[in-house]
């Protein structure tokens, strides 16, 4: 029997038309069974929205923060090469200071006291990378830890979804059933399950929530490759910082202890002469004497030596200049550096008030002595103005301007190897250690003259 409509009030807006399933229309009830199908799903487990902020923006900015702090890393990292390069240079340097001959040792302290402080500086860089790896570390659990949590929320919300999608096509509402799993997103969701069921604008935001949390999770799964990256390549070059940073501190263990060994042969040295000092100095009157009869006994000579070379000069025996680099005369300890010294047996020169001519060299009796460079020797015999005891010398001549001298050498067993007049060449012996003239001990005094005074000779070794 056909009913009649209803009478409608005035103002009545009529609503959407339901759309028709087959072979059926759609009532009230089945408005209800989408509701209690989807709504649910929704408010159950997205609930409503909350005040804890944007995951998706949050996450996003934390890989910009990532991406500048990898930057930063990257730089501490150059950084930490340029001063394990620097390292490394100052090291070599004084490896190479301590196996060569005569080692400065005042100068070899001051290398290995600024290896220290550079390695601090390259601990204090490299440890602050070691702090950002544990850091990147817990950044990578913590990660690792939310998007499982999101994978989980996630993963319910679908289980809840299937139960439901489910149960629907249990009673029968299959049209429904394939309009839900067709559908890409939730948000088309309600607008194909919209045609069943009118849903308000609670239910579209929390849709889009839904949409937002699966592309937080999306965002989570890239800061989290990007974590680890960063984490792997920040280990990485960290280790190969700590090998490169170990060897630097396995190298000045190793100077620090070489060091030790020539200060305290040199120490051994210097007990012998200070003791013979002692004895020499017990008559401070005469010393003093002894030492201005030096003094001028040199000057003397070396007036006399300055007419020879020009002499030899003149018969075209040796060059205007030295082409080349001087040679130690051997290898040994070294007792006195060239300059002012705390030798109070060294006379007064300028502003030091005893200064050393040349360095002291200290050797066993007879070690052999060579020539540092190509010359003509000058003078070769006892210093012809020295008091007793003589000082026995060899000069050698290596150009107009460019002379070397070697005093103290023996004059018993082994005395010099060459007379005046003689041509050498580099490394060949010339004399032997001995401890002629006014001597603490055996050694060589080892002296260069350029253009007429006596000059450090490490400046032409």
């Amino acid at each position: 029997m056909r009913r009649h409509a209803t009478p409608r009030a005035a103002g009545w807006t009529p609503r959407r038309p339901f759309v028709t399933l087959p072979g059926r229309r759609r009532g009230i009830s089945e408005r209800l069974l989408v509701a209690i199908l989807v709504l649910p799903l929704l408010v159950g487990i997205a609930g409503p929205p909350t005040a804890r902020g944007d995951e998706l923006s949050d996450a996003v900015a934390r890989q910009k923060s990532l991406a500048a702090r990898v930057k930063h890393q990257r730089e501490q990292v150059a950084k930490l090469r340029s001063l394990q390069g620097g390292l490394a240079q100052e090291i070599s340097s004084t490896r190479t200071a301590l196996a060569g001959i005569n080692a400065n040792l005042d100068e070899t302290k001051t290398r290995i006291t600024r290896i220290a402080k550079q390695i601090v500086e390259v601990r204090a860089v490299y440890g602050d990378l070691v702090a950002q790896v544990a850091l990147l570390d817990r950044q990578v659990i913590a990660t690792e830890e939310e998007r499982a949590a999101k994978a989980e929320e996630l993963r319910q919300r679908k289980a809840l979804l299937a139960a439901r999608l489910r149960e629907a096509y249990r009673t029968g509402r299959t049209p429904l059933v394939q309009t839900i799993l067709a559908s890409g997103t939730f948000t088309d969701l309600l607008e194909d399950v919209g045609s069943y069921l009118e849903f308000g604008d609670q239910d579209v935001a929390l849709a889009g929530r839904i949409e937002a949390d699966a592309r937080t999770l999306d965002a989570l799964r890239g800061l989290l490759i990007d974590t680890r990256s960063a984490r792997q390549e920040l280990r990485s070059e960290t280790l190969v910082q700590k090998r490169q940073l170990d060897a630097g501190l396995a190298e000045l263990r190793a100077a620090r202890a070489r060091l030790v060994e020539l200060q305290a042969a040199t120490a051994r040295e210097l007990a012998v002469q200070r003791a013979a000092y002692a004895r020499m100095a017990r008559n401070s009157g005469a010393l003093r004497d002894a030492i201005a009869r030096n003094v001028a006994a040199q000057k003397k000579l070396a007036s006399q030596i300055a007419s020879l070379v020009a002499r030899e000069r003149s018969l075209g025996n040796i060059p205007s200049e030295y082409n080349g680099t001087l040679a130690w005369p051997l290898s040994a300890t070294i007792t006195q550096e060239f300059g002012c010294t705390g030798f109070p047996w060294e006379p007064q020169i300028g502003s030091c008030s005893h200064f050393h001519e040349g360095i002291d060299l200290a050797a066993p009796m007879s070690t052999p002595i060579r020539a540092a460079g190509a010359g003509v020797v000058v003078f070769a015999g006892p210093n012809p103005f020295d008091p007793y005891p003589k000082a026995w010398i060899v000069i050698i001549a290596h150009s107009e301007s460019l002379q070397t001298w070697y005093a103290h050498i023996d004059n018993g067993d082994n005395p010099p190897a060459v007379s005046a007049g003689d041509q050498v060449v580099g490394g060949q012996v010339i004399a032997y250690i001995g401890m002629t003239g006014r001597s603490t001990g055996p050694h060589l005094h080892w002296g260069v003259v350029f253009n007429g005074d006596f000059v450090n000779p490490r400046f032409f070794v």
